[in-house]
C-alpha cells in the first residue's frame, strides 16, 4: 500500500528573496483571501479540480481537498530585499493592486519587513539598493542567510519553511567548473568565485537546511550539479526556472495545438513592452540574454524541428523585450505567427495579449510554495520535474529533454498527485470503457 505524504500540521513559512511586484502581489492577495475579500483565481491548488478513477465515477475533488496541502491560514510570509520598504509600502510602489485592497490588509503587510539582501550589482547592473548584507566571503553571506531562515522559523513558530526566488533576472551565465560538484562549489563560496551569483547563495543556504527551493527567474541558480548533489544529500526538493506567465504561457498553449494538427510554422515573432522593475532590469543586454535563452527554448522543445523538418525545419523565432515605464506592471505582448497548411498554403495568427505580469505570477508562487512543501513531506528530493507546469524553462534531470507542452505538463502534475495518494494513474486511453461495454453485452 502506498504511504500518503505526512499531514501539513503547523505553520508554513514562505520566504521570498525579492519583495517586489510579484512577491507583494502574492502576499497581499493571500491576506485578502484569508479575509474573504477575494478569490485565489489562477491558483491550481486552490481553484483546480482533479479527476479520480473512471469518468463514470464522477469523482472530481478540488486539489486542496485531495492532497494534504498547507492551509492558507497557516502561511507566514517573509523575505529579503535591497530596499527597506515594508510589504505595504513596496506594494503601493509596485502599483499592481488597488490601494483600497491594500489598505484592507495594511496591518498584515506593514508587519512584514524585509531582511537585508544578498546583492551584487555585477549580476544585476540596472539595480541598486542600500539594504544589503556586508561580508568578507560568499560563504559568510550563505551563513547569514541560513541564520535569517532559522531566526524567521523560530520567531514565527514555523513547523516548515519553503523558499521561492522572486528576485530579478541575473546576467547570463554558463555552467563552469565551480558548479560541477559540491566540494568545488563550497570552496568557491570561500574564495568569492565570480561564477557564484547571489541567487545561488540563497539556494545553497536553503538546500543546506533542507528547505525546498524553487526558482522563479531564468537564472542558473540551482540548475547546477553542485546544488543537485546537495539537494539529494539533504533530501530537499528543488526546481525551476522562470515563472511561466504571459507570452510564453500563450506559446505553450498554442504551439502544441498547431503541432497536434501537423500544421507548419515558418516564423514566430514575439515582442513585449513592460515598465516594472523586471522590465528595467531586462533593459540591460546581459540580463536580457538570460531571459531570451529561456523564452527561445520553448518552441524548439515543443516542435522538435530535428524530427519534423518539413514542418518546422526553417522556423525563425525572434523575441524582443522593451522597457516602457508608462505600462508599469501591465505587460503587453504581440505575436505574429506565420503558419502553413495543406499543400503549403500560408496563413497567419496574430495575438495581442494585454496581461498583468504579477497577477499571473502570484498564484504560481503560491502553488509552488504549497507543492514544494508537499514534496518535502512526501520524501521527494532533488529536481521536481512534475512542477514543470509552472516554468518557462523547466529544470530536468541531467540528459533529459524538458517537456514544454502545457497539457502534457498538467497530466504529469496530476498523475504525480494521484500517485502520492495511491490513486490509479489516468492515461486517457479509454479502452477499459470499451471492454466494460463488451462484458456488459
Amino acid at each position: 500500500m502506498h504511504t500518503p505524504p505526512e499531514k501539513a500540521e503547523g505553520k508554513l513559512g514562505v520566504l521570498l528573496p525579492g519583495l517586489g511586484a510579484v512577491a507583494t502581489t502574492l502576499i497581499a492577495g493571500v491576506e485578502a483571501v484569508k479575509k474573504n475579500l477575494a478569490q485565489p483565481v489562477g491558483s491550481l491548488t486552490q481553484m483546480g479540480n482533479i479527476r479520480l478513477g473512471k469518468r463514470t465515477e464522477n469523482r472530481y475533488p478540488k486539489i486542496k481537498d485531495f492532497v494534504p496541502l498547507a492551509d492558507l491560514q497557516d502561511l507566514v510570509f517573509g523575505g529579503w530585499d535591497v530596499y527597506s520598504d515594508n510589504v505595504f509600502e513596496a506594494a503601493l510602489k509596485a502599483k499592481v493592486l488597488d490601494p483600497m485592497l491594500l489598505h484592507a490588509v495594511r496591518p498584515e503587510l506593514e508587519a512584514i519587513k524585509p531582511m537585508q539582501a544578498v546583492f551584487d550589482r555585477a549580476y544585476v547592473s540596472n539595480l541598486d539598493g542600500d539594504h544589503v548584507k556586508q561580508a568578507a566571503t560568499k560563504a559568510d553571506l550563505a551563513r547569514a542567510v541560513m541564520e535569517d531562515i532559522e531566526s524567521f522559523r523560530e520567531a514565527n513558530d514555523c513547523a516548515r519553511v519553503v523558499m521561492i526566488w522572486c528576485g530579478s533576472t541575473e546576467k547570463y551565465m554558463e555552467p563552469s567548473a565551480v558548479h560541477t560538484c559540491l566540494e568545488l562549489f563550497e570552496a568557491g563560496l570561500q574564495n568569492n568565485d565570480p561564477a557564484i551569483s547571489p541567487s545561488m547563495i540563497y539556494a545553497y543556504a536553503a538546500i543546506k537546511l533542507g528547505v525546498p527551493f524553487l526558482n522563479g527567474a531564468p537564472n542558473l541558480t540551482c540548475d547546477i550539479p553542485a546544488l543537485m548533489e546537495l539537494a539529494k544529500q539533504t533530501g530537499t526538493p528543488i526546481g525551476g526556472k522562470d515563472f511561466k506567465t504571459g507570452q510564453t504561457l500563450m506559446k505553450t498553449i498554442l504551439a502544441p495545438g498547431l503541432q497536434a494538427r501537423a500544421l507548419g510554422i515558418k516564423g514566430w515573432f514575439s515582442s513585449n513592452i513592460l515598465g516594472n522593475r523586471d522590465g528595467y532590469v531586462l533593459d540591460h543586454p546581459d540580463n536580457f540574454k538570460t531571459k531570451e535563452v529561456s523564452k527561445l527554448s520553448v518552441l524548439e522543445d515543443i516542435l522538435q524541428p530535428d524530427i519534423n523538418p518539413e514542418l518546422y525545419g526553417e522556423l525563425y523565432h525572434k523575441v524582443r523585450i522593451n522597457y516602457y515605464p508608462p505600462h508599469g506592471d501591465n505587460k503587453e505582448s504581440w505575436d505574429n505567427i506565420d503558419i502553413f497548411g495543406w499543400l503549403g498554403y500560408s496563413m497567419q495568427i496574430k495575438i495581442n495579449f494585454l496581461c498583468r505580469d504579477s497577477i499571473l505570477a502570484a498564484p504560481i508562487v503560491l502553488d509552488l510554495a504549497l507543492f514544494g512543501d508537499l514534496a518535502k513531506r512526501a520524501g521527494m528530493s532533488g529536481v521536481q520535474e512534475w512542477l514543470s507546469f509552472y516554468f518557462k524553462s523547466p529544470q530536468t534531470l541531467p540528459g533529459l529533454r524538458p517537456e514544454h507542452d502545457i497539457f502534457k505538463q498538467l497530466i504529469k502534475l496530476q498523475n504525480t498527485l494521484r500517485h502520492l495518494m495511491g490513486e490509479d494513474l489516468i492515461t486517457h486511453l479509454g479502452l477499459d470503457y470499451d471492454q466494460d461495454l463488451v462484458e456488459a453485452l
